[in-house]
């Protein structure tokens, strides 16, 4: 008769996991919970790759319930109908062009709250709330044509770019993008990304932050992509060689900016969920400030930018942990996320290329190019004086609903 024993060798590959009161664990569990990742086996699998904790899909399963981390169709059915509806007006208010969809707000709801309602129950009360904008989001008839991208796996390619529909109003932006997972790896607001020292400062903090070179970094042809160019090349030489004589390419690539399609489909997205919002929030401003008054720019120049990068770095968040929908003629991994892609490449037949650099040398690097002085839009003493009446305001939070009052408050201290 054949043994019903699961485990004949009695060896308990999950001997390590960590107690159930283990608040480490417990909050690594809640973030994957607001990342929107419910699946017991990937939150197992990203345990592992992640943070090196063994904890078996049952495990996961009993944490998940004992943190009262519940999915979508559970938690809409506990929910007070007010509660709900609130949840989703909140975002509603936040999007005053009507560009996110159902699926956009419903991860928004997650991300900024924690809670998971069903994608059903927010499209029923967004066609009761904005039956206007279901209207206004219609596919229209004027489409990009798509390549098939390829690639090895994460830090294969990164793809770079500047994004200027907010240039007009004064704070352009620069953004590196993963080919293989489609992972934003970093979103800055800054004074100028024409500036080639700029862009270079920009490409070597991601090197330094993440201490590692992708094998090609790609960006358009533009003038302020040089010293980017040179940096990438003399990288490799000195951390990576050895890919130089496997034919593999060379550290940069330029394309002509239609042809960089990793970074141009993430801008798509970047406008339509976000930079349209910016635009009408800060022309709500229009009758409170006079750019022609230096105190006045002066502020703003320090407000607003820390207002923008604290929403680019909500966007990226979302963006990084949104799921797309799944496309089997895609080469490149879909279905998930691109967090949950790039962390676990391997479900997808990839690797991560990421080159380890000598990040001192990075750093000195970062230094001679202009160190982040380039990147900062008032001087120190200003930013000094501001964060300090800023700090003494009490403001809880800072949001595009807000920051004109903030901004009239702060005006009368400076």
């Amino acid at each position: 008769m054949a043994s019903s024993n699961n485990n004949p060798t009695g060896i308990n590959q999950y001997k390590d996991c960590p107690s159930k009161g283990d608040e480490k664990v417990s909050n690594i569990i809640r973030e994957y919970h607001r990342r929107g990742i419910t699946n017991r086996q990937i939150i197992s699998d990203l345990l592992k790759v992640e943070h090196d904790i063994q904890m078996s899909q049952a495990s996961v399963a009993r944490r998940l319930k004992d943190l009262e981390l519940y999915a979508a169709g559970i938690t809409t059915r506990r929910l007070p109908e007010s509660t709900k509806r609130q949840l989703v007006l909140d975002q509603l208010g936040k999007d005053p062009v009507s560009s996110r969809g159902p699926k956009a707000v419903k991860e928004a709801i997650t991300r900024n709250t924690g809670i998971h309602l069903t994608r059903s129950f927010i499209r029923e009360e967004m066609h009761l709330q904005d039956p206007d904008g279901f209207i206004k989001r219609l596919p229209s008839a004027k489409k990009i044509r798509r390549g098939v991208l390829t690639s090895l796996g994460p830090n294969h390619e990164w793809s770079a770019d500047g994004h200027d529909k907010l240039t007009a109003i004064g704070f352009p932006i620069y953004g590196i993008r993963d080919k293989w997972s489609g992972k934003w790896l970093g979103l800055w607001v800054v004074p100028n990304n024409r500036i080639k020292e700029v862009i270079a400062y920009l490409y070597l903090s991601l090197v330094a932050e993440l201490k590692g070179m992708p094998i090609q970094s790609t960006t358009d042809c533009g003038s302020e992509t040089t010293m980017f160019s040179g940096l990438a090349e003399a990288l490799r030489e000195a951390f990576a060689s050895e890919l130089n004589d496997v034919g593999i390419g060379p550290a940069h690539q330029f394309l002509r900016s239609v042809k960089n399609i990793t970074i141009e489909r993430g801008w798509l997205r970047l406008r339509m969920d976000w930079v349209d919002n910016v635009k009408v929030e800060w022309a709500a401003g229009s009758d409170i400030y006079n750019s022609g008054d230096p105190k006045q720019y002066e502020l703003v120049q320090w407000l607003w930018p820390r207002l923008i990068q604290q929403e680019l770095d909500t966007f990226r968040d979302h963006a990084n942990n949104h799921t797309v929908r799944l496309d089997r003629h895609k080469a490149l991994p879909s279905g998930t996320s691109p967090n949950i892609a790039y962390s676990l490449c391997h479900k997808w037949g990839g690797e991560n290329c990421l080159k380890p650099v000598d990040v001192a040398v990075v750093k000195r690097l970062m230094d001679e190019v202009g160190g982040d002085g380039l990147i900062q839009f008032v001087t120190p003493e200003y930013a000094e004086k501001a964060q300090a009446i800023y700090d003494a305001l009490d403001i809880q939070n800072i949001t595009f609903e807000n920051v004109w009052g903030v901004f009239s408050r702060m005006l009368l201290k400076m």
